[in-house]
């Protein structure tokens, strides 16, 4: 496998449709705090963040915008509305071979209002433009289908039982995947 640079990464702020996705740091941990204790969040896999301080130690690892191994990068972004209000994160693990795992959360407040489809849209053409993205993979529990949708909506397919079982992903989850898109970009 490997490696990526050893540089830092400098990730840019995100603006499109009103949504702003601000790079994600350790100050966001209190306000993010909020969002992520929202107990629907949690209806299909993982827990909420157990304090503010674990929140802000976590944020300020995935600051460094890499494994310590050197083997992925890691992106994330603050999804923020017009109103400067906090509602949720995308986030992707790059792969030197130009493969992305990306994944998304926002306070259940939001769902239903095509935000998640529009932040995962800009992050997606972001990874393509900047970082020469050219194939994404998403995991998610198979019975959360309002995930399953959303990523249909952003044209990733159902990966076969066999590629899903050689990632080793979970009995119970799903392995989205999608290729990026030649003329992709922010306009989308």
């Amino acid at each position: 496998s490997q490696l990526l640079p050893n540089v830092r990464v400098l990730m840019r702020l995100l603006a499109s449709g009103g949504l702003t996705l601000e790079p994600q740091v350790a100050a966001h941990a209190e306000e993010m705090f909020a969002v992520l204790s929202d107990p629907a969040i949690y209806e299909y896999e993982n827990e909420p963040p157990p304090s503010v301080e674990w929140l802000r130690e976590r944020f300020a690892r995935l600051e460094t915008r890499r494994s310590p191994d050197g083997q992925e990068q890691w992106l994330n972004w603050v999804i923020r509305l017009p109103s400067s209000e906090a509602i949720g994160f995308v986030q992707a693990t790059l792969q030197a071979d130009g493969q992305a795992v990306v994944a998304y959360v926002l306070s259940s407040k939001h769902w239903g209002k095509g935000l998640a489809q529009q932040a995962v849209r800009v992050m997606l053409a972001e990874l393509v433009d900047r970082y020469d993205v050219q194939m994404f993979f998403a995991v998610l529990k198979r019975q959360n289908q309002r995930s399953a949708r959303l990523l249909e909506r952003l044209s990733f397919k159902t990966v076969v039982d066999e590629l899903a079982a050689w990632l080793q992903v979970e009995q119970g989850e799903l392995l989205m995947q999608r290729a990026a898109c030649a003329h992709e970009n922010k306009s989308l």
